[in-house]
């Protein structure tokens, strides 16, 4: 949209809102241009939760970040009046918030001021260009963003147990506790220039070095091991020691569960996708020994 459609937009904003046609023209000439003429998110003055002051209670004018801001003319405290962010979602393309034009000219922005009666809320929608030079946003990254926000973590080991007593020969059977940070599936969202992605994470496989020398990779969690089972071998993730661990630093085997989480993400609302991996690691401790007969 051009400068003067823009300056015509916040003019009629703010004789809506009850200041006079003047003080519209006081607040254009006196709040920094790109104030005004530039809202985008990423401007130095429009993206999202900047504000913008085009006229305080004092009859000062300033602009920038922040809670509030000082008056230029006589030292008053004075707190911002407008916002502006980026509409999310953006709306239909035959919305009338387009204004006869398309999502090919820019985005749907919306002003917000606290001028009202009473510091009551005044809307105001206007369409703006994407900044020439703008770099695009990489979904992958903001997919990566949204891993962040799941605080993935490594195996919950339920078996081997630290505490637990082990035997030389006989099947020792691993497993884990399944739960969303630690298993999955985990499921999250982020935002980032006006690109929503949605991520997906679940494990696909375990790998247990057991301390001895061995590697165990484990294609799901685990079977958990009841008395019916006796003696036999864990049919899905399990390992035999040979040797005991009486040799070892503080008499156990030091054991590391490593995780590969793999990432499946999505843009909303377009055909735009990909998968990354990432791990996690948890440790733990097992004594292993010998069967003592005694006659």
């Amino acid at each position: 949209m051009e400068d003067r459609g823009r300056h015509s937009a916040a003019a009629r904003l703010l004789t809506r809102a009850g200041l006079p046609l003047a003080a519209a023209v006081a607040c254009l000439l006196t709040a920094p241009a790109q104030a005004l003429a530039s809202p985008w998110d990423g401007g130095s003055c429009g993206r999202a939760g900047k504000w913008v002051v085009c006229k305080a209670d004092d009859d000062t004018a300033a602009s920038g970040s922040g809670s509030h801001h000082t008056g230029t003319g006589n030292g008053h405290t004075s707190k911002p009046v407008c916002t502006v962010t980026k509409m999310e979602p953006q709306p239909p393309p035959d919305s009338m918030f387009w204004e006869g034009k398309s999502s090919k000219d820019g985005a749907v922005y919306q002003r917000t001021c606290l001028n009202g009666p009473g510091g009551t809320p005044v809307n105001d929608t206007f369409v703006a260009d994407t900044p020439a030079g703008a770099a695009p946003v990489d979904p992958a990254v903001v997919a990566r963003e949204a891993v962040a926000k799941m605080k993935l973590a490594g195996p919950e080991i339920a078996s081997p147990r630290a505490a637990g007593s082990y035997i030389v020969g006989v099947p020792m059977w691993m497993w884990v506790n399944k739960g969303p940070t630690t298993y999955g599936p985990n499921a999250t969202s982020a935002t980032a220039g006006g690109v929503t992605v949605t991520a997906t994470a679940k494990v696909t496989k375990i790998v247990w070095r057991m301390g001895d020398g061995a590697t165990v990779t484990c294609n799901g969690p685990g079977t958990t091991y009841t008395p019916a089972y006796g003696k036999q071998e864990s049919p899905t993730c399990g390992h035999t020691y040979s040797r005991t661990s009486a040799a070892q630093k503080g008499g156990k085997y030091a054991i590391a569960a490593t995780s590969t989480w793999a990432i499946d993400w999505q843009v909303n609302g377009g055909g735009v996708n990909g998968q990354f991996t990432e791990t996690r690691q948890s440790q733990t401790q097992v004594g292993i020994g010998e069967l003592q007969v005694v006659r």
